[in-house]
């Protein structure tokens, strides 16, 4: 390994950290993520399967209807959209 490639993974690593940080700051004020460690907020709000529907105005995200975290996804992009 090269240094510039560790140092690229860093710079990712660090990026992706900042921000689930950030969502965590904005988008889980007041929820019961809000004191939940980056792993947790991975496993339960990001690592979900859905469909991603693009076309030329706007971009869909389809998500199954027995996600149980469905209206917390939610609640973040509308606060991180606001805010």
């Amino acid at each position: 390994h090269k240094w510039w490639h560790n140092q690229f993974r860093l710079l990712l690593s660090s990026c992706a950290y900042v921000l689930v940080e950030t969502i965590r700051r904005i988008g889980l004020k007041n929820t019961q993520l809000a004191r939940a460690q980056v792993n947790t907020i991975r496993l339960q709000l990001f690592k979900i399967g859905a469909a991603i529907v693009r076309n030329t105005r706007r971009v869909r995200i389809l998500m199954s209807s027995s996600y149980p975290r469905q209206m917390l996804f939610a609640g973040v992009v509308a606060a991180l959209d606001s805010g």
